[in-house]
C-alpha cells in the first residue's frame, strides 16, 4: 500500500481539473444561452447588427467551449453543454431564415447533428412568433414564406425516425413542431379571411358611397 498515497493524489488532480472544467463550462453555458436569446430578440425587434454582435459574442464562446472541453468528451457531451449549443444553432437559424439567408449547416455552425437537428426543430416556435409579429398588420407573403420553412423543418424531422438514444428526444421536439404549424397554419387562415372580409366591406362602402351621389 505504500504507493496509495500517489493513486490517490493522482485521482484527486484530475478530479480537481476536471471540476474546474465544468464550472467553467457552466459559467460559459449560461453566458452563451444570454447572447443566444439576445441574438433571437434582436431579431424580432430587427435590430439586425445587434443581433449579430450577439451572434459574434456567442460564437466565440462556443470555440472556447469547444476547447476548454476537448479533453473531457463526456463533459462536452452534457446536458447543460449540449443545451447551450442548441440554443446557439436555434438562435444562427432564426437569423438566416428570418433574414433571407441561407440556412447555417451543422459543420459551419460546428455542433453535432442531434443538437443541430434540435435547434432547428425550435426554431419554428421563432418563426411563429415572427409570423404572429406580421399578421398584426394584416396578413401577408412574408407571414407565408416564413409558415413554408416551418413546414420544410417539419417535413425534414418527421424523417428523423431513429431512437432517443441517438437523435437526443428529436421525437418530442417534432410532435411540438407539428402543433405550432397547425396553430400558425390556423392563424394565418383567419388573417386571410379577415382581410378579404375587410376589401370586400371596403368596396361596398365605395359603392354605396358612389349610388348615394
Amino acid at each position: 500500500m505504500q504507493n496509495l498515497d500517489d493513486i490517490a493524489e493522482r485521482i484527486r488532480r484530475s478530479f480537481e481539473a476536471r471540476s474546474q472544467a465544468r464550472e467553467r463550462a457552466l459559467t460559459q453555458a449560461r453566458s452563451l444561452t444570454r447572447y443566444c436569446a439576445n441574438a433571437i430578440r434582436a431579431v424580432h425587434r430587427q435590430e439586425h447588427q445587434v443581433a449579430r454582435e450577439n451572434l459574434q459574442e456567442a460564437h466565440a464562446l462556443v470555440k472556447s467551449i469547444q476547447a476548454e472541453l476537448e479533453p473531457y468528451p463526456d463533459l462536452y457531451h452534457a446536458g447543460y453543454t449540449q443545451d447551450a449549443l442548441k440554443e446557439y444553432a436555434e438562435s444562427n437559424i432564426v437569423y438566416a431564415l428570418i433574414l433571407g439567408n441561407s440556412l447555417p449547416t451543422p459543420e459551419e455552425l460546428q455542433m453535432e447533428y442531434a443538437t443541430y437537428l434540435k435547434g432547428l426543430a425550435e426554431a419554428s416556435g421563432e418563426l411563429r412568433r415572427r409570423c404572429l409579429d406580421i399578421l398584426r398588420h394584416g396578413y401577408s407573403d412574408e407571414a407565408e414564406r416564413l409558415l413554408s420553412h416551418m413546414d420544410d423543418i417539419y417535413s425534414v424531422l418527421i424523417t428523423m425516425d431513429y431512437p432517443d438514444a441517438i437523435t437526443g428526444g428529436l421525437r418530442r421536439l417534432t410532435d411540438v413542431v407539428r402543433s405550432v404549424n397547425e396553430r400558425t397554419r390556423g392563424d394565418m387562415t383567419l388573417s386571410l379571411r379577415q382581410q378579404h372580409l375587410e376589401d370586400s366591406l371596403r368596396r361596398l362602402e365605395e359603392r354605396l358611397s358612389q349610388e348615394a351621389k
